[in-house]
């Protein structure tokens, strides 16, 4: 019976598995992506990603930049898991700032940080990812607290 059933699970979460790396494989289909599942199993959204996994890559961001397609941003990867801050500094557009704990759990959301604002902007607790995005994406996706990044494409680790 322990065999038919693991059988009958498998094949239950076996269109949740086919759904989430569809996700993955059309989100991202010439590089390095995140795709974030809600603390419910659903996915929410697959961003095709660059990735900042160094100290003068994650200085720079996404300054100067005028313009961020819909579904892209940048993932900052950092050592360890500290208290991270952001400010918006020659930045022109909105971005939501997605925070996550060395698990990839979404910690906390800074959403529609104002263009060019040098105020310090980050989350109660501790993330080892942070994850840039358009302005308005997190509430668009549904995006909270408590979801999970997955990873796929690159090595979630600094270059450092």
């Amino acid at each position: 019976m322990g065999a038919e059933l693991h059988r009958r699970l498998s094949i239950r979460m076996s269109p949740f598995a086919f759904v989430v790396v569809l996700f993955a494989l059309l989100g991202c289909a010439r590089g390095p992506c995140v795709s974030i599942v809600g603390a419910d199993g659903k996915p929410r959204a697959t961003v095709a990603v660059e990735v900042a996994s160094t100290g003068p890559q994650r200085e720079v961001g996404l300054m100067f930049r005028k313009h961020l397609d819909d579904n892209a941003g940048m993932i900052f990867v950092f050592p360890d898991e500290a208290p991270r801050n952001f400010w918006m500094h020659n930045t022109p557009i909105p971005l939501d700032m997605i925070f996550a704990d060395s698990k990839g759990v979404v910690t906390g959301i800074v959403a529609n940080a104002e263009p060019y604002s040098d105020k310090l902007l980050g989350v109660a607790g501790n993330a080892e990812y942070v994850l840039e995005v358009n302005g308005g994406f997190c509430a668009k996706n549904g995006i909270n607290p408590g979801d999970k990044m997955d990873f796929s494409g690159f090595s979630p680790h600094t270059s450092e």
